[in-house]
């Protein structure tokens, strides 16, 4: 199963919040042998939106979708993920029962009397309206729940806040709770080093030498221009299944040592 990330907020575009789930999401997925396999950035629009999960939710990839599920006008992707699948957006019984509850937390802490019946807490019973037939993830920070939607062979989506203090915890209990069985199930294997006073056209027919003869690893070329602590290079390596992997590695090194090109350890 591949895992997928979908960040959506005009903010990120603009450049007015920097991003962090990318970074914590490949952290949390390493850290159980799993790893990323794409990541998309949307804004609140609504025509992206649909488009964007209309395609991922044709595949049966694992796709954590943070940003846009509260209830302002600047939010869309509950509706959205309603319009790809087709189905009307309701309002989930549980989320509304999560959502009261955190009402009269917050009431209680005011010290202020609490009636469900006040426009604004009729207004924030909208943060658990969901596609029909979708299911909640607990929100540990605040009660305010975030929705999943399964689909195909295994696939599912899972919109979280853009809020990092909601959204990562949320992750975790996802990972733990549906994905336990997929953690490190094969050993995986990456190794480099660093290339010099080489060019990478005359590096390729190696690299697609040694895929092409171990088919469970692939051969990465990071080429950089240098700094003041180290001259022009590249970085190549090897990554994979550890065993391929670590024989495609040796392979590597003792086929650029007989093309005598100067090589360092990283």
């Amino acid at each position: 199963m591949a895992f997928g990330l979908i960040i959506i907020g005009d903010e990120i575009l603009s450049g007015k919040r920097v991003d962090k789930h990318f970074s914590k999401v490949v952290e949390l997925l390493s850290a159980r042998g799993l790893s990323l396999e794409w990541a998309e950035v949307l804004g609140d629009d609504r025509g992206r939106i649909i488009s964007a999960l209309k395609r991922t939710f044709a595949n049966d990839d694992i796709v954590f979708s943070c940003g846009g599920i509260g209830a302002t006008p600047d939010d869309h992707t509950r509706q959205c993920a309603a319009a790809a699948l087709g189905v009307p957006i309701v309002l989930h019984p549980e989320a509304k029962q999560k959502i009261q509850e955190r009402m009269q937390e917050m009431a209680r802490e005011a010290n202020v009397p609490f009636d469900l019946e006040k426009p604004e807490n009729l207004h924030r019973l909208k943060m658990g309206e969901f596609p029909q037939g979708a299911d909640i993830i607990p929100n540990p920070y605040n009660k305010i729940p975030g929705f999943a939607i399964h689909h195909g062979n295994g696939g599912a989506h899972y919109f979280m806040p853009g809020f990092p203090v909601m959204a990562w915890p949320m992750i975790e209990w996802i990972l733990d709770t549906h994905y336990a069985h997929l953690f490190h199930q094969q050993a995986r294997f990456e190794k480099s080093v660093l290339v010099f006073q080489s060019m990478e056209s005359a590096l390729t027919p190696l690299m697609e030498a040694i895929e092409s003869e171990f088919p469970q690893v692939k051969v990465f070329s990071l080429p950089s221009v240098g700094d003041d602590q180290t001259r022009r290079h590249i970085e190549l390596g090897v990554k994979g299944e550890a065993v391929q992997a670590a024989a495609a590695f040796d392979k590597l090194i003792s086929e650029l040592n007989f093309l005598k090109v100067e090589v360092q350890p990283v």
